[in-house]
């Protein structure tokens, strides 16, 4: 059974950084795109990043395009998601998951498997 599991969450004060992970198992990594989520309780959840299966590729939203990076290890079959200069409003249960499909999307329904979601909460 694939398994998908985003790490690193915690809480952080705003102008800080966080680091999080996403580990993949019983999953040929590098043929999934990876993308990163995030969702406040009672909205939709909202595509901020993703990355190429080989890394050439990656695709923002605005409201993180200069303080998120995405990058993946595929070796480790694992992805990063580096989050800088932190704001309150990017408090959220962030998620990652891997899509089969063939560009990096930013939307919920490219994407075939999920993490289980990893909570970040940035104080002001």
């Amino acid at each position: 059974q694939v398994q998908v599991v985003a790490s690193g969450g915690g809480l952080v004060q705003a102008g800080g950084s966080l680091r999080l992970s996403c580990t993949a198992s019983r999953l040929n990594f590098d043929g999934y795109q990876v993308g990163w989520f995030r969702q406040i309780l009672g909205k939709e959840r909202e595509g901020i990043g993703c990355i190429s299966r080989r890394s050439a590729t990656t695709n923002y939203a605005d409201s993180v395009k200069g303080r998120f990076t995405v990058s993946r290890d595929n070796a480790k079959n694992t992805a990063y998601l580096q989050m800088d200069n932190l704001k309150p409003e990017d408090t959220a249960m962030y998620y990652c998951a891997a899509s089969h499909s063939a560009f990096c999307a930013l939307t919920t329904d490219r994407y075939d498997y999920w993490g289980q979601g990893t909570q970040v909460t940035v104080s002001s």
